[in-house]
């Protein structure tokens, strides 16, 4: 029998992330059909942020998107905005650490920036980002 667990990504992303992550995010979420070459098969062996059909209150939920953050003297400032709210089997948290590795070194905002519960547990452990990278999150 498999555990099941609520992964939830909420953060922004600079404006000067490469290219090359975000492609690989949009493969991650099922927005690009080949996987970039760029991008380590072994650490991410399959997309990992597909919507399912998830028992979750609401479903599966995912985003990413260039908004406007604040507007300037000079003009606009954008930053990525990032969110997911998944329902994923255990074997998927093997893979956590390479897509918050992928993310970290770009997210725009130290500290919390999504988390993952146990989907009979009340308790989230975070994901805390800060300095290009993130808290090691012991499941």
């Amino acid at each position: 029998m498999s555990d099941h667990y609520e992964v939830v990504f909420s953060c922004f992303l600079s404006d000067d992330t490469p290219a090359s992550v975000l492609r690989a995010l949009r493969w991650h979420m099922g927005m690009e059909d080949e996987r970039p070459e760029d991008l380590d098969s072994e650490d991410h062996p399959y997309p990992s942020l597909l919507p399912g059909s998830s028992p979750l209150p609401g479903g599966d939920t995912l985003s990413l998107r260039r908004t406007v953050q604040e507007f300037t003297e000079s003009g606009e400032r954008y930053e990525w905005e990032l969110f997911a709210r998944l329902y994923w089997v255990d074997d998927l948290t093997l893979h956590l650490d390479a897509l918050l590795k992928l993310i970290a070194p770009h997210v725009a905002y130290q500290g919390y920036g999504g988390h993952i519960r146990d989907e009979y547990d009340t308790d989230v452990k975070s994901f805390n980002f800060h300095d290009g990278t993130y808290d090691r999150v012991q499941l």
